[in-house]
């Protein structure tokens, strides 16, 4: 079992729980977070959630020897990237959310993180593009320059600086991150749930259209790696554990 859940309340708190590989989301995890995302979403009785991985990792990203497995009718990429949500939740980061891990968490609509906290996107250095958000939602939530740099270079950001550039609503120390988001999510539950899921979707609709530009895009950048050489070498030097030749074709 790769995903649990456990209700503290009105919150469901999801648990992303492959430690030997950094909780990299193959097939079925992927399938796991659909369900747990449904369930979340379905029940009446579930007013905010929370999504974590281990003490030691949120989760590295896509597994590249495995796959993600396909996307999901409701989440799309993950069970997660493409869901159109009522239900807020908050993301509540230990140790590294890289690459398809860091796009689950700006997929949240809060973010709680601990200090050993570090985001990045190294898609680019396996010969790959950041395909689930990360190309509009990673401008829209930090600064601009910030965003090219992390897609650009791969680099990650540190939780403290991630908090200072407005990412990160919480910033608490080491081991602390689900307990404070679940905390953070029980103060989302003291408010109305009717008027949080309105003002959840109202928030989702002014961006709606932006939105749909954005996965436009990303098909088209995704459209121009498929089936490149350097793709193939980025891939197989991640496999090779060695440094990339790369041939720009």
């Amino acid at each position: 079992m790769t995903i649990t859940t456990e209700r503290f309340g009105r919150v469901l708190v999801v648990r992303m729980e492959r430690p030997a590989r950094r909780n990299a989301i193959d097939p079925a995890m992927t399938a796991g977070l659909d369900a747990a995302l449904n369930e979340l979403e379905d029940d009446p009785d579930l007013w905010a959630g929370v999504l974590a991985g281990t003490p030691e990792a949120f989760s590295a990203g896509t597994d590249l020897v495995a796959g993600p497995g396909e996307p999901t009718a409701r989440g799309g990429n993950y069970g997660v990237v493409r869901r159109d949500r009522g239900t807020p939740l908050v993301a509540a980061v230990e140790g590294p959310a890289y690459g398809g891990g860091f796009e689950i968490v700006l997929a949240c609509d809060m973010v709680v993180a601990s200090r050993s906290a570090r985001f990045a996107l190294p898609e680019t250095a396996r010969g790959l593009v950041a395909n689930c958000g990360a190309l509009f939602r990673g401008p829209r939530a930090l600064p601009r320059n910030v965003a090219h740099e992390m897609l650009l270079t791969g680099a990650p950001l540190d939780a403290e600086r991630a908090w200072s550039l407005g990412l990160v609503n919480r910033l608490v120390e080491a081991g602390e991150a689900e307990a404070a988001a679940v905390e953070l999510a029980q103060r989302v539950c003291a408010n109305a749930p009717v008027a949080q899921r309105a003002s959840l979707r109202a928030m989702a609709a002014v961006f709606a259209e932006q939105d749909e530009r954005g996965w436009a895009a990303t098909d088209t950048a995704h459209a121009a790696i498929a089936g490149s050489a350097d793709m193939a070498e980025g891939i197989a030097a991640f496999r090779d554990k060695r440094d990339p030749r790369w041939v720009n074709r």
